[in-house]
């Protein structure tokens, strides 16, 4: 159970810190922010980290081994790394109409999952 909830804190978390890193850029394309001075931008961004924060550190928490969760400090990075692209993936193609996903998109995700297997692995 702690490694699911494990990664559904670091899912929503991602979601959050997704927004907050590129979600001004979909502000600005739709006229919104594009007056913002970068102070403004930055404090907006911030705002969305915090409830990030809210999410990342539970998720962290409730997953290490030393604190009783099922992952080691390496397990939980390459797990978040990979919420995190997938994450960045869906917003991207969803909100972002202009981009799209190529082979070589692909070819970098299955290293990723490559990547999880590893990490996993008793070494």
């Amino acid at each position: 159970m702690k490694a699911l909830t494990t990664v559904l804190l670091l899912v929503v978390s991602n979601i959050f810190m997704t927004f907050a890193w590129y979600g001004h850029l979909k502000l600005q394309e739709m006229k919104i922010s594009t007056n913002w001075p970068l102070y403004a931008v930055i404090l907006f961004s911030w705002s969305i980290a915090l409830a990030e924060y809210s999410f990342q550190v539970p998720a962290n928490r409730i997953g290490f081994s030393g604190n009783g969760g099922p992952f080691s400090l390496m397990q939980l990075k390459v797990i978040q790394e990979v919420v995190t692209l997938v994450v960045f993936t869906l917003f991207t193609t969803i909100f972002f109409k202009g981009e799209s996903l190529h082979w070589n998109h692909f070819a970098a995700f299955v290293c990723l999952v490559l990547a999880v297997y590893f990490v996993f692995c008793k070494g």
